[in-house]
C-alpha cells in the first residue's frame, strides 16, 4: 500500500518537475465568453453546481460553501473575483475543485465557471508571457497565454487568484470559526 502511494507521489513529482520544452496539461473552461485554463495538477474534480450554502457578510466573490464528502469547501465566483460582476448560474455552470497550498497546508477550493471545456496539452514553447496591459483581469493572475489552434487561452496563476489574503479568510471559514463579535 505505502509503495503504491509513494510511486504515485513520485510520478506526480516527476510530472511537476519536468522542465523546458515539455508539454503541460491544462483544464480549460469558459468564463464570461473567454477561455481560461488551470494546470491539471491543481484540479481534483469537477462537480455540478448546486447545494451551496451562502455565508452572510462575505465578499461578493465568495458564493458560499459546499459539503464535499464531509469537508466544507468554499466556492469562489471567478467572474466576481476578476471583474466584480457575479456570474449568472446557467445550465452548464459547474464547480472545479482545485487544491492550493498555503503555509505548507493544502486547501480545497471550488471555483465557479460557466462551462468546463476540455483537457488540453500545451507545449511550453506555445505559452507567451502575460500581457503587460489590456487584459480584463489582473496581470498577476495570469501565468501565461497559451496558443491553441490560433486562439489564446488565459492560463491562470491559481495560487495568486486564490491568494494569501483570501486564503486566510477562506481557511477561517472552512474551519467554522465564523464567530461574529457581539457589541
Amino acid at each position: 500500500m505505502n509503495q503504491l502511494v509513494t510511486a504515485s507521489a513520485d510520478q506526480l513529482a516527476a510530472r511537476r518537475n519536468t522542465g523546458g520544452g515539455d508539454t503541460h496539461q491544462y483544464l480549460t473552461f469558459n468564463l464570461g465568453g473567454e477561455m481560461f485554463a488551470v494546470g491539471i495538477l491543481n484540479v481534483k474534480e469537477i462537480i455540478e453546481y448546486g447545494n451551496l450554502t451562502e455565508i452572510p457578510m462575505m465578499p461578493a466573490f465568495i458564493r458560499g460553501v459546499i459539503n464535499l464528502r464531509g469537508a466544507v469547501v468554499p466556492v469562489v465566483d471567478l467572474s466576481a473575483r476578476f471583474s466584480g460582476q457575479t456570474s449568472t448560474v446557467q445550465r452548464r455552470t459547474c464547480i472545479v475543485i482545485v487544491e492550493v497550498e498555503q503555509d505548507e497546508a493544502k486547501h480545497d477550493i471550488g471555483i465557479m465557471v460557466d462551462a468546463v471545456s476540455e483537457v488540453l496539452e500545451i507545449q511550453a514553447s506555445e505559452i507567451e508571457p502575460p500581457p503587460a496591459f489590456g487584459a480584463k483581469i489582473r496581470a498577476d493572475f495570469i501565468a501565461g497565454m497559451g496558443k491553441v489552434t490560433g486562439k489564446f487561452v488565459i492560463i491562470l496563476e491559481i495560487q495568486k487568484v486564490l491568494s494569501v489574503d483570501e486564503m486566510a479568510l477562506l481557511s477561517d471559514m472552512s474551519q467554522g470559526s465564523s464567530e461574529v463579535p457581539h457589541h
